[in-house]
Order: C-alpha cells, then sequence, then structure tokens
C-alpha cells in the first residue's frame, strides 16, 4: 500500500466530505456538525486497515463512479466489492460468522428484512453514523442498519408489445389486465422469485401488507405461468427484447437507467400506492476492518456521495437536503400520499418468522398453479 502523510492523507479526503486542513493540522472546529472532534482517528485506522470489503446486492456497474469517487476521497483505502444477490449475500455472511475468522466489512443489501433480521441477532455493530440526523426516521434501524436509497418499486412493460390501453396504472389495474387477458399474457409476464429471492420474498410480503387483493393477483400470475427470477437485470432484458411483455416489481433505479437507452422501456408507479423500498446497510460486528467499514458508511450517507446515488447511479437519493436528481422528494412531489416508504424496524421480522414464512410460501405454491 502506498505510504501516506497525515497532511496528504486528510487533503485527499477533505475534497467538500469531511475535513479541512490548515498547515496539515485537522481544525477539529471546521468539521460538519455531527462529526466527533477525533473522527479522524477513525480515518487514520481504517487506511492502517487498508481496504474495506463490501458485500452488496448493486450491480458493480451501476455504482462503479460512486466507487471510484470513494476511493478518490479515501486513497488509502481500496474497495473490494462482491456483486451477490439477496439470499447469496445473507448466507455467505452467516458462513462467515460460522468460521469466526471474521466478515466482510459492510453489508449493503436491497433485501431489508434480511438485514434487519441480522442487525436483531447481534451480528450488526451499534454505531450512530455522524450523517443519520440527515435521514428519514425510517431509514434508521436503532443505529445499526442505515437506508442509503429511496426506490420505488415499479412495474415495466415493452411499448411495442403493451397496447397504451392494457398498460396498468395501478395494481388494480394489473389484477383486471391479468385476469381478462392473461391467456394472452401467458409466459409473458416476470417477476422476482420468493422462494430463491430475499428481495421477491420482501416485495410480495409488503403486498400482501398494503393490499387486500395480492393474492388475487398473485393467482393470476399463476394462471399466467408468470416466470420467476433472481436477477433485476435478466428482467430487464427479457422485457427488452421482448420475450417478456412485462415485469412486477422491478426497482425504479434499473428501470430508469434502462429507459435512457432504450425508449421502449415502459415504467410504471402504481397510482394506488408505490412502496419504497432501500438498500440498506451496516458495519457488522466481527468485520475484519471495521474502522474501514465505518467510513465507507458515512460517505454513503453523506451528501456528497448522496448526490452521486441520486445523479448518476440513478438510485434514488435518502437524504433530506440533496435536490438535485432523483430523491426520495421528486418521488413525492409526483405521487403524495400514495408512496408508502418500507420503515427499517422490527415489523419486517414477522415475515422471517419461519411459521410465517412457511405459510407464505406454501401459499405462494398453490397461487402458482391458480389455486
Amino acid at each position: 500500500m502506498r505510504s501516506l502523510s497525515r497532511r496528504s492523507l486528510m487533503s485527499a479526503t477533505a475534497v467538500g466530505l469531511l475535513l479541512t486542513l490548515s498547515s496539515g493540522a485537522v481544525l477539529a472546529a471546521n468539521l460538519p456538525a455531527g462529526y466527533p472532534a477525533d473522527y479522524s482517528k477513525i480515518i487514520d485506522a481504517a487506511v492502517k486497515e487498508g481496504k474495506v470489503s463490501i458485500y452488496s446486492t448493486t450491480d458493480s456497474a451501476i455504482v462503479s463512479s460512486l466507487l471510484k469517487d470513494f476511493e478518490a476521497a479515501f486513497p488509502g483505502i481500496k474497495v473490494d466489492y462482491s456483486d451477490l444477490n439477496s439470499t447469496e449475500l445473507y448466507n455467505r455472511f452467516i458462513a462467515e460468522v460460522a468460521s469466526g475468522q471474521g466478515t466482510a466489512d459492510l453489508t449493503w443489501s436491497s433485501a431489508p428484512d434480511l438485514q434487519i433480521k441480522l442487525a436483531s441477532g447481534g451480528y450488526a455493530m451499534a454505531y450512530t453514523s455522524p450523517e443519520a440526523s440527515h435521514l428519514p426516521a425510517w431509514a434508521n434501524y436503532k443505529n445499526t442498519v442505515y437506508g442509503t436509497t429511496a426506490e420505488p418499486v415499479t412495474i415495466i412493460y415493452n411499448k411495442r408489445l403493451l397496447e397504451p390501453g392494457d398498460v396498468p396504472t395501478s395494481h388494480e389495474d394489473l389484477l383486471k389486465l391479468m385476469t381478462t387477458k392473461g391467456a394472452a399474457l401467458k409466459d409473458k409476464v416476470a417477476a422476482y422469485d420468493p422462494e430463491r429471492s430475499g428481495v421477491g420474498f420482501y416485495f410480495f410480503n409488503q403486498d400482501e401488507l398494503n393490499w387486500k387483493s395480492a393474492w388475487d393477483l398473485n393467482r393470476a400470475f399463476g394462471k399466467a405461468s408468470l416466470k420467476l427470477y433472481t436477477s433485476a437485470g435478466a428482467m430487464v432484458e427479457k422485457v427488452r427484447s421482448g420475450e417478456h411483455v412485462m415485469a412486477y416489481g422491478i426497482f425504479g433505479s434499473y428501470a430508469l437507467a434502462t429507459q435512457a437507452k432504450d425508449e421502449n422501456l415502459g415504467i410504471v408507479m402504481p397510482r394506488d400506492y408505490t412502496l419504497i423500498t432501500t438498500r440498506a446497510a451496516f458495519v457488522p460486528e466481527k468485520a475484519k476492518n471495521p474502522n474501514a467499514g465505518k467510513v465507507f458508511l458515512d460517505y454513503l450517507l453523506s451528501a456528497r456521495a448522496q448526490k452521486i446515488i441520486a445523479g448518476d447511479a440513478k438510485l434514488f437519493g435518502v437524504r433530506d437536503d440533496v435536490k438535485d436528481g432523483l430523491t426520495l422528494q421528486t418521488v413525492k412531489e409526483m405521487f403524495g400520499a400514495t408512496v408508502k416508504p418500507i420503515a427499517l424496524d422490527d415489523s419486517l421480522l414477522d415475515g422471517l418468522d419461519q411459521t410465517k414464512r412457511l405459510k407464505f410460501l406454501k401459499q405462494w405454491q398453490n397461487a402458482m398453479k391458480g389455486q
């Protein structure tokens, strides 16, 4: 690792993010509000650790500019980024804990319920981020798990294959379409697989909580031979190609990034309710490089990173003071009271109760048979 003097390190990290230098010394008075005066000690320790290992469900291509910006701000900390699906991330983390050899330094998952489960089991470090005051209350779970994005859950469709009059603008519209034209849509509709994908289970479970006709839609999906996936990217590409007409439960960030390249991709944010989900992050209790994990977490929540999240990454920023690009406020201005952020709280554990989960999946299996 390249050797850095204290002055050069602090100069690098100060690019509008954290610190101001004067004669090579950190002036505690110039730290942003909420940062402890000795925060530089965490940075020094993180640089000695040398890298931050991140397990994430976010495609590396989407956050490449974010990762490059972090390494530019903290040149002494190398990013080791592993792109996994939500179930793989959970299982790999649990295996690392069981091995007793230490874990990744940060887990960043699009399945917040699984993150809350890990935190409630004592696997997440209690850490009050100095950026926490800029987050909505629903995006902070007991100062252990933090929401980093505020993404709408959408329906996407191929404009060339779905007649304008058939485009559903609400969940009720989608149910009507699947009920009346399910035969024509047989094998042509995609969604996450709740049996193999933590995100899929999470999304369908939230539908059950928010809509009384959720199982009617699931049965209609089953009669139309719903195609199930563990990757949003695969679904998006199959809708673009025309293999599928429509996909249900797609992150708005992925949909908008694709639409920018393909105007034939249509996006629906349901007008009856639009779920807002978040990519939840925490520093593990047994992280091999805990200081580097803290620095990356604070960076993710910082205004600097949130501007990239809301802009180039199109992941919808969650902070209340980031105004430009795609943010929670953007969606609220479009949909108002129909926007439903999914809070990071203990209620997410209910769906993961083993008895309830098995009951849900049995009902799901029957629904996929149209029963």
